[in-house]
This record gives C-alpha cells, sequence and structure tokens, in this order.
C-alpha cells in the first residue's frame, strides 16, 4: 500500500467530471442503475433529512422528492459550486468541507449517503464514523460502490474463453487492501491521477460494525446495456452475471 496521507480531493479533476455526468445529470449509470436504486432504497418521506456525503456536482440532488430537506458535502470547491448553480430547490444546501474530520452541521439527519465516493477516500472508517455521528438513531445509511470483488482497478478485466464460447471475469487480487493511482485520461499520460481505494467486502463490513451500523441489506446492481450482432449472446450474459455495483443499506442502531 502507499503509506501517507494524500489530498483525495477531485478538485483537480472538476472539470472532466462536470463534462462526463453533464453538469450534475449523472453519466448513463447514474441515471439508469444507480440513482433509481438508491432513491428506492432510500424510501424517503416528506419532513425527512437527507446527508449526502461527497456529493460532487449534486447527482442525488436532482431526484430526490421535492419536500425532502438536503445537505450536500464536498471537499472539491468547483464541483460543490457546480452543483449549487444547477439546484433551484430551496431546501437543499451544499457544504465544502472534508467529510473525514468534524463538520459544522447539526446531528438530527434522519438519511445519508455516499455514492461512488467512498472507494476515492483514504480513511473511509472516518467518514463512516463521522456519517454515524450526525445521523439520528436508527437513521438509514446507503452506501454505493464499485463492486469490490469484481471491479477493482488494474486487478480485475475480462476475458474470453474461445471454446466454451463465453467471456468471463479475471480477478488476479483482491483480499489484500490496495492503493490504487487511476489516471483520469489513459491516453494522455499527463492528464490527472486519482486514487481509488480497494478494500475486500469483509472490511466494509467491519467498518460498518465499528462506526455503530448493522447492514439491512445488500444489492448488486448489473449492467441494463444489451449488445448486438455475433457477440451479443455472450456479452448480454456476461453483462448479467456480474455487477457493476454494489450497494449496502444500514442502520445506525449504536450511539
Amino acid at each position: 500500500m502507499i503509506r501517507g496521507f494524500r489530498n483525495t480531493s477531485w478538485q483537480k479533476v472538476a472539470p472532466w467530471y462536470n463534462q462526463v455526468t453533464e453538469q450534475g445529470r449523472g453519466h448513463y449509470y447514474h441515471q439508469h442503475v444507480v440513482i433509481p436504486g438508491v432513491i428506492k432504497l432510500l424510501d424517503l418521506k416528506p419532513g425527512d433529512k437527507l446527508l449526502d456525503l461527497a456529493c460532487g456536482n449534486g447527482v442525488l440532488a436532482k431526484s430526490l422528492p421535492e419536500r425532502v430537506k438536503y445537505l450536500g458535502i464536498d471537499i472539491a470547491p468547483s464541483l460543490v459550486n457546480s452543483a449549487k448553480r444547477n439546484d433551484r430547490n430551496p431546501k437543499h444546501k451544499y457544504l465544502v468541507s472534508d467529510i473525514t474530520k468534524p463538520l459544522p452541521i447539526s446531528k438530527d439527519f434522519t438519511h445519508a449517503a455516499i455514492i461512488l465516493a467512498l472507494q476515492n477516500i483514504q480513511n473511509p472508517i472516518k467518514a463512516l464514523h463521522n456519517i454515524s455521528k450526525y445521523l439520528i438513531k436508527n437513521g438509514d445509511f446507503v452506501l454505493v460502490l464499485n463492486h469490490p470483488a469484481f471491479r477493482i482497478p488494474r486487478q480485475s478485466s475480462w476475458g474470453l474463453d474461445i471454446d466454451k464460447k463465453i467471456q468471463y471475469r479475471r480477478i488476479d487480487k483482491y483480499m489484500s487492501p490496495m492503493d490504487i493511482p487511476i489516471n483520469m485520461n489513459p491516453s494522455d499520460r499527463g492528464s490527472e491521477v486519482t486514487m481509488s481505494y480497494h478494500f475486500p467486502l469483509s472490511s466494509y463490513s467491519k467498518m460498518l460494525k465499528d462506526a455503530g451500523f448493522v447492514i439491512e441489506l445488500i444489492e448488486e446492481w448489473v449492467s441494463d446495456k444489451e449488445s448486438e450482432g455475433r457477440s451479443a449472446r455472450m456479452e448480454n450474459r456476461s453483462r448479467s452475471e456480474f455487477p457493476l455495483f454494489m450497494a449496502i443499506k444500514a442502520k445506525k442502531l449504536f450511539v
């Protein structure tokens, strides 16, 4: 593992992220898989209060019921400013802050979420403890990750078995925690680099327990895309068998 603290803010890649997420509307999988799944798991009611940590440019906020109070927090000022510009709901507020450190906010949130961001945070357990700190007892937390078992940067890939006519998923390394640098534009060696921090499922389970949460439900979400042509059957089969994302719904039971 890479030792020492790293600045994991996406401030430097904010222009790229705003572009690929259409200024907060989300990329394809945000719109078709992730956000619909998150909204279902949160099951928000009028008067609920949602804390969205590492909110980016406000992708989740745009799909919330109108009468739900919302606070989005991110360490990247450019992303927060983009969220503010594109959000007209007076019940929505945004804050620039490090979600692994104490926050200047109330401790009465009924729900919390971290969507596709915890794997980019060097100290995930600190972020989870923060969520627990600001949630009410029995508050709900939804965490979405790029699937830790099947989508490990540089350690997972597709393979093809010609004889069996199947596409399979190859995993080279899984149990060991890893700090993995990601070039945001692989075709440009000079492009910005962000970090991905890999942990196995057992580590996430322990982190949640240590932060006072009990896991209620785990869902695994596959791609809804479909291939065409000669390889369509094989590709669609593998796409339906290997999930892109893992969602965990947990409840805060311990203060």
